[in-house]
């Protein structure tokens, strides 16, 4: 079955939907992004990415071109459309196509925004067997410019970092600047020691996760102590255990970080405690 997208304010076949070749998204990865997952035919955090989204476009001097009802509406018809139980949908605002490349940002007023959303059918994502088994990383340099709060679609250095990992037969990366672990490719990281759960504390370095922040909500409410601070690789390979947490993975145990194993190299009882309780509260929640 074609799969059906939404492209500036049209429901359209995937093959018909067409983009220009001078939108600033694909000359100068001009735009911002969000995905927000779906479980039981439900968008999860739907909220929490919509403010997010906002943020990003702001900080870039960018106009939302539509209000949190009009965003949710097209976000539902889409599920609806393409049946989807289980997956992602794939949000994404450019500056817009001027008609020609400059590096001076258009006139809003005249190049509007170009807007679109597809979904991705991810059956089983919230039964992953990554989740039972845990997963490997390797630790790479961070390289990236210094607003990684903002959501841009500028994904090359990740997406090499995550090429990196796999040719070293792992599978993802940690990037690590100043001796400092930052965040994983995709994901925001995290290490368990006793019982505190150690993360990066918020700022430029790092996305603004919005699976990190109901995690974390979530652990202070299972009385868990939160560390937010950075840590070494050293630090995170004598740790009990350590995860990740991004919008398509959930909480996803690490098992290894650069070669060591970490605790008895299976997922650790906070990292499955903590998914456990995120998919639960975040089915009750769904919208």
């Amino acid at each position: 079955m074609t799969r059906t997208v939404y492209l500036n304010g049209e429901f359209l076949p995937e093959d018909e939907a067409k983009v220009s070749i001078f939108d600033r998204a694909f000359l100068m990865a001009d735009g911002v992004y969000e995905v927000t997952s779906v479980l039981g035919g439900k968008l999860i955090d739907f909220d929490g990415h919509v403010t997010r989204l906002q943020r990003s476009l702001d900080e870039l001097e960018m106009v939302n071109p539509l209000s949190r009802d009009e965003w949710l509406a097209i976000h539902r018809k889409l599920v609806e459309i393409n049946g989807i139980d289980e997956g992602m949908i794939y949000l994404q605002v450019s500056r817009g196509a001027p008609g020609d490349r400059d590096f001076v940002w258009p006139d809003p007023a005249t190049c509007p925004p170009t807007v679109v959303l597809f979904t991705q059918n991810k059956p089983g994502l919230a039964d992953s067997p990554a989740a039972k088994k845990g997963i490997s990383v390797i630790s790479i340099p961070d390289i990236r410019w210094g607003r990684r709060d903002i959501k841009t679609t500028q994904l090359l250095y990740p997406s090499m970092g995550k090429m990196l990992a796999k040719k070293a037969g792992a599978d993802d990366a940690w990037l690590v600047e100043d001796g400092l672990v930052t965040e994983g490719t995709s994901n925001n990281a995290y290490i368990v020691k006793g019982n505190q759960i150690i993360t990066r504390q918020l700022s430029n370095d790092i996305l603004h996760g919005i699976t990190r922040a109901a995690v974390l909500k979530f652990a202070r409410e299972a009385q868990m102590e939160v560390v937010e601070r950075p840590f070494t690789i050293e630090e995170a390979q004598q740790a009990d255990e350590a995860f990740v947490t991004s919008a398509s993975t959930f909480v996803m145990p690490v098992v290894s970080v650069d070669g060591a194993a970490l605790g008895d190299g299976t997922p650790g009882r906070v990292a499955a405690r903590m998914r456990e309780i995120y998919l639960d509260e975040m089915r009750k929640a769904a919208i």
